[in-house]
């Protein structure tokens, strides 16, 4: 279970921009739920708060400062740092609502904790990046589970200065992890288990790998044995919300291995010379979706808080804060550094056809009509626990 933190009580201000016409059918507290926008503002400050559980950095004070100061909703921040955490938390307390990634987001889902949206209480949801409905968890037939709010994919970094030669592929990590043995820097999560998975579906085809977070267990047992293989030449493993890979890549106490663009940034700022990469293989990644719980008890300040995260000032705020690509393509106009977007290819969509999000494996391989078995999340947690403590 991830570590977590109860943050502060802040108060939220803002408004929503246009109308909210109709009683969202989705919400867990419909009877609850204004039917127009004086209505829903008049209810949320009856509501008078909203209860979040959030991965750190989603929910800061000077994020909530500027939302205006109408609603009236004082809002705890409660805080998981890993996927699994995020699902314990929202299933052992009462929120209102929950700030997702994929793989949280599918487990959450799946269990019923959280509730599809009704996007026309959510003006703001039509000002996101064209084709989000192709984003796992939008596109169901009930209507999408909650606002995206920004993407990041998992990059191949390297020392140009000291390597003799350019890095294209995942190869350079899984096939000779010794050339760098105790300079390897990787991700500390059951994920990787996927990333070694797509690698092996274009080094080992006979595999026949088509989804590498819906693995059987051939292929789990192949992906697996890649990543056992890596762990004792790695000498740092960090995670999204604890790394310092610049201290690494100063020092060359790391030389090559995986990030993602909030890292870049700060390793690129020190002056030493590194490249990162989108591999030729591609690579896997993730978006962070807020959600609404099944049965929040403050839907009308949830609602209000989803249409604020979907808003560009918000979406540039957080893009810069996280270092992820946002899906409001006009926060891009309000970042401080104007390269931000073009940077992280917000607005390439083009670019992130080989980036695979995120989600859940499942039993019935992610369908439940599938004939087929895969390896269950739980069976890829003791797995990666596994590895860790060997």
């Amino acid at each position: 279970m991830g570590a977590r933190r109860r943050t502060a009580s802040w108060v939220l201000l803002g408004m929503v921009t246009a109308a909210l016409a109709t009683v969202a059918a989705s919400c867990g507290a419909d009877d609850d739920l204004g039917g127009s926008l004086r209505a829903i503002q008049r209810l949320a400050r009856q509501e008078g708060m909203l209860e979040l559980a959030i991965s750190p950095g989603h929910a800061s004070e000077s994020l909530v400062a500027p939302f205006a100061r109408q609603t009236g909703c004082s809002v705890t921040a409660t805080t998981a740092t890993t996927s699994q955490g995020l699902v314990d938390l929202v299933r052992s307390e009462d929120f209102d609502g929950v700030s997702a990634t994929g793989t949280a987001a599918a487990l959450l889902i799946a269990s019923g904790d959280v509730a599809p949206i009704d996007t026309e209480l959510v003006p703001g949801y039509g000002e996101l990046v064209e084709g989000i409905e192709s984003l796992p968890q939008q596109g169901s037939e009930d209507g999408p589970f909650g606002v995206p709010e920004g993407r990041a994919p998992i990059l191949l970094l390297f020392r140009e200065d000291v390597l003799p030669e350019p890095l294209t592929s995942w190869g350079a990590i899984w096939e000779r992890p010794g050339r760098y043995v105790g300079r390897l820097t990787i991700y500390d999560d059951p994920m990787l288990i996927a990333l070694a998975a797509l690698y092996l579906k274009t080094a080992r085809p006979e595999l026949r790998i088509e989804d590498p977070y819906q693995l059987d267990e051939r292929q789990f047992r192949a992906s697996v044995s890649l990543v056992r293989r890596l762990n004792p030449h790695v000498g740092e493993y960090w995670t999204r919300h604890e790394a310092d890979q610049a201290r690494s890549f100063v020092a060359e106490t790391s030389l090559v291995g995986m990030t993602w663009p909030g890292q870049v940034d700060l390793v690129e700022r020190t002056g030493v010379q590194v490249a990162a990469v989108k591999p030729d293989e591609g690579t896997t990644g993730w978006f962070d979706t807020w959600m609404i719980s099944s049965n929040a008890a403050h839907p009308n300040c949830m609602y209000l808080w989803l249409d604020y995260v979907a808003s560009a000032r918000v979406q540039a705020d957080l893009s810069e804060d996280l270092g992820h690509a946002p899906f409001n393509l006009t926060a891009c106009e309000l970042t401080a550094n104007p390269d931000h977007c073009a940077e992280l290819h917000a607005d390439d969509e083009l670019w992130w056809d080989d980036v695979l999000y995120a989600t859940a494996p499942a039993e019935d391989c992610g369908d439940p009509d599938s004939e087929e078995t895969c390896v269950g999340w739980d069976e890829w947690q003791a797995a990666w626990t596994q590895i860790r403590q060997s």
